[in-house]
Order: C-alpha cells, then structure tokens, then sequence
C-alpha cells in the first residue's frame, strides 16, 4: 500500500518534462503579453488612462455584467419550466433551447443589423402598431450589444441550471413549504440557494465569453478591450498600446476566474438528509402548456430560428442572382481541416496534461496544469498579438503560414478540452493501471490497451468541444491566417462590414449546419459544453 501511494504521488520524469513543456508554450503568450505591457513607457499608459481606458472599461463591464443578469433570468425561467412541468413538446424545447450555440456570435450580430437598423424589419413592424415616427433602438449602441450576448450565451445557464434542477432533492422544498413558506419565497430561499454552484459556473461561462468576445463587438461597433485591442493591432499598428490593452484585459478575466473560484469554494452544499425526493413533473392544462410553449417559442425563435431563417433565405436569393459563387466550398474545407488538425493535436498534447493532473497530483503538477489553462484568460486578439511579436523576432520565417495560426488554436481551446479529458481519467480507476504495469507492461501500453478504451467517450467530447470552437473562432484567424487563406468564419465577417447579407449568409449557414449537429449531439447526452 504504502508502496502504491508513493508511486501515484511521484510521477515520472519524462512525462513531467513533456507537460512541464506543454504549458510553458501554453503559457507563453500570457508571458509575453504581461513583459511587453509592463516594458511599455509611462506615456503610453497616460494617454491610454486619459482616453481611452476609462470608457472601455465602463462598456466591458457594463456589457459583462447585464449581460450575466438577464441571462441569469432566461436560463433559470427556462431550466425551471422544461424539469418541474410535463406538456406536450417538452423534449423538444429540451435541446432545441441549446441550438443557439452552434451560431457564432457575430453571425448573430450581422443578422440583427439588419433586423433593427433604420428601415429594417422590426422597425416597419414597430411603426406599424405604434405610428410612423416609432422607433426602436439601434444595433450599434449597448441595448444591440446586449441583446445579441444574451441570445448567444443564455444556454450556458440553461444547460447548468437543467442539470442541477434534475438532482434537486425536492425534500427541502417540501420542508419549506410545511413551514408556510409560499411558493415563491421557496423558489427563492431554498431551490435557488441550492444550485448557486451551477449558477455561478454558468455565469461565469457568460462573462468571461462576454468579455473575450470580439466578433459581435466589432459588428456592432460597441467599443470593449477586445474590439480595442484589435484596432490599435489592424488599424493603428501600435503594438505597445494593444500590449497594454491586452494586459487589462486580462486583468479583467483573472479578476473573474478568481472570482469564480472563490464563490465555487464558498458554495459546496451536501445532501444532509438519507431520502432522496425524486423529481416528478407536474403536468400542465391546456392554457398553463400554451403559455409556457409561447415563451419558449419567443426565445428559441429569437435565439436561432429567425436567424437561421434569414440566413437560409439570404443563401437562396444570392444562389439564385448568381452572386454566389462556389469558393464557399474552399472556405468550407479550409475551416473543416484547420479545426480538426487543431482539435486533433490539442487532444495529443492535452492528454499527457490531463493524465499528470488526474494520477500525480502535487504543487509541481498544480503548477503545470495552470500553465496550460492560462489560454482561458487570452481573448483571441491577445493571443494572436503575443504570437505575432514572438515569431516576428523570434522565428520570423514561420509567420505568416498555417503553423503559427495552428498553435494559436490551441493555446486558445486546450483548456475546454482539457476539462473534459481530466473529468474522464477521474473516473477510471487507478488501480486497473497498476494491475496491469504489476504484470510487466509499459506505461505507454497500458495507456493504449487500459486507460484509453475506457475515456474515449470523454476524449471525444473533449475532441468536438474544441473543433466547434476552432470553427467558429474569428480574431486570430484574421490577425494571423496566411495571404489568401480564408476560413468561414473570416468570410462572414468581411461580408458583413460591407453589410453584403448575400454574401455572408452562405459560409454562416454553413458554419451553423456543421455545428449544430454536434451540439445536439452533446445535448442529447447530457455532457456539459463550456
């Protein structure tokens, strides 16, 4: 025994120098971006302190934070309706409310351009019942910026929210009520109380995508960090400004993943009681099922519908003009092949990371794996700004090829891999491992025959998790893909900053009919996307 412990908390030097190698290229842009920032002169944080920052600051967390709020109130209405009540299509509405995440966010916002600027569709139907000179509010402005967020990230809640509500111990709200709680006093200091950890997971999901978003952002024109730091890259070619950026942004996505850690800390509740309630529906009338059904409806058709509609009808009229032409198919198979060539080496190189961190747990192993789950707090323009300086000085010969673009994949989508990998080796025992290396059998063999039979499922969540987000990622892409190398995701946005709908519903429609059979996928076996 004593034997076993001391092999399970000393792990091998070759696989503590691979991960140990792993996440300082993991953690090298971090790195760079915090020396360059901290490097820069005093003059540049002055004029960025008297410009620019104060304004940016209050729009990132202004959009951060309402954001999380009126997600927060969509996820939990949702989650709620669709586990305490049984009416017809409720399997339906179960995983169609997930489909939002296969549509990129700035697909979302170049379709409510369109929507809700001067003369669109909602504004004739809005003069229309409330007279000629009604108006509603522009895109480019926060209620734009807020409104398309919200339609995007709300599932992240839904989905967390759904999950804890189904292993909820319905004992405790049934205590309450003995008391003479009412309902919603119940609903609101006992069920809520309960879940806070899912929620807080969920808020978090929201926020930090929120503060890392740069697509829809950039539609919009709605100035945060990230659509900053990408100006100051692009458009004023001032790298010592967009570093500094870039520090205070991830400053801001620290200062939540701290936060998050502290409340998950804080929020550990137990099942005290030995009698678990099971969850049991109740089932709704007619007028009860029409009203939960209409506001259901109003979501899914805000959320992907009506988006998804546009997009098919925009794809039709600009086949049939001929105005659109098959280089679509290029775009589709340079994203299909970019992502899987990234989701299949940040699988290769997260599972050494994963397995470490799983079997060898110590502060040199803590130490590793935060290394690699540093990608978490670099937005796209960041990451793609420090790789840019790096290989610019550095290997200049390999800027501006597919490997540079490649490695900024996976410094940016390991970390959600690596959840998946990490949860999937906590299961297995390791005592099968040890059986079989006590019988003669190396490492890398028992891995192969063993350990990996037995999480491939999790593996290949991890595997999809990573190529939905590598097909949809936007702005390292369009910093660092070589000359005349475009991706879907990269057509979609030079379209739409034309407003040149035809031509950008095409690789959108495409990007959204390859995801979202994944995330049905996933949704349907109640793994957890992030």
């Amino acid at each position: 025994m004593i034997m076993s412990v001391f092999v399970r908390q000393m792990a091998p030097m070759p696989l503590s120098a691979i991960v140990f190698l792993i996440a300082g290229l993991i953690a090298l842009p971090l790195l760079y971006v915090t020396y360059s920032a901290i490097t820069v002169d005093a003059a540049v944080w002055e004029r960025l302190w008297n410009t620019r920052v104060p304004e940016l600051a209050l729009n990132t967390i202004s959009l951060a934070l309402g954001v999380a709020l009126v997600t927060l109130c969509l996820g939990i209405s949702t989650a709620w309706l669709l586990t305490r009540y049984t009416f017809r299509g409720r399997g339906f509405w179960e995983w169609a409310l997930v489909l939002p995440l296969a549509i990129p966010s700035y697909v979302l916002a170049y379709v409510y351009t369109f929507l809700l600027d001067l003369g669109g569709p909602i504004e004739r139907i809005w003069q229309a019942l409330a007279g000629p000179e009604a108006r509603v509010f522009s895109p480019y402005t926060f209620w734009g910026a807020l409104l398309v967020m919200t339609l995007n990230t709300f599932p992240f809640v839904y989905l967390l929210s759904r999950s804890a509500f189904l292993t909820f111990n319905v004992s405790y709200e049934e205590a309450a009520r003995v008391t003479g709680a009412s309902k919603w006093r119940t609903f609101f200091f006992v069920s809520l109380p309960l879940i806070r950890p899912a929620l807080v997971a969920g808020l978090f999901l929201v926020t930090l995508y929120v503060v890392s978003d740069f697509g829809a952002v950039s539609l919009l024109r709605f100035q945060t960090f990230t659509y900053a730091v990408y100006q100051q890259i692009s458009g004023r070619f001032d790298y010592h400004a967009a570093s500094a950026l870039s520090l205070l942004l991830v400053a801001f996505a620290i200062a939540f993943l701290s936060a998050e850690r502290w409340f998950r800390r804080k929020s550990r509740f137990y099942q005290t009681t030995g009698h678990q309630r099971p969850l049991r529906p109740f089932p709704c009338s007619s007028i009860k099922t029409t009203m939960i059904t209409g506001y259901l409806a109003i979501v899914f058709i805000g959320a992907f519908a009506l988006p998804t509609a546009y997009l098919a009808y925009w794809t039709v009229t600009g086949l049939s003009a001929g105005t659109v032409s098959g280089t679509f198919l290029e775009y589709l198979w340079n994203s299909l092949t970019l992502s899987a060539t990234a989701a299949t080496l940040a699988l290769c190189l997260g599972t050494p990371v994963a397995y470490l961190a799983s079997r060898y747990p110590s502060k040199w192993t803590i130490l590793c794996l935060q290394g690699a789950y540093s990608g978490y707090v670099l937005p796209g323009p960041v990451a793609a700004l420090a790789l840019m300086m790096v290989f610019m000085q550095g290997v200049p010969f390999l800027y501006g090829t597919v490997v540079v673009l490649i490695l900024a994949y996976l410094i940016h989508f390991l970390p959600a891999g690596l959840q998946a990998m990490e949860s999937s080796l906590h299961q297995v025992a390791p005592n099968l491992e040890e059986a079989a290396r006590s019988l003669g059998h190396r490492a890398l063999h028992v891995f192969r025959r063993i350990t990996f039979p037995l999480v491939r499922g999790g593996f290949f969540v991890a595997w999809m998790l990573m190529f939905i987000q590598a097909m949809k990622e936007l702005p390292a892409t369009l910093l660092l893909r070589p000359v005349g190398f475009d991706t879907l995701a990269v057509r979609i946005w030079l379209e739409a900053s034309e407003e040149l709908y035809q031509l950008a519903a095409p690789p959108a429609l495409l990007i959204i009919l390859v995801t979202a059979p994944i995330v049905f996928l996933l949704s349907r076996n109640h793994w957890q996307i992030s």
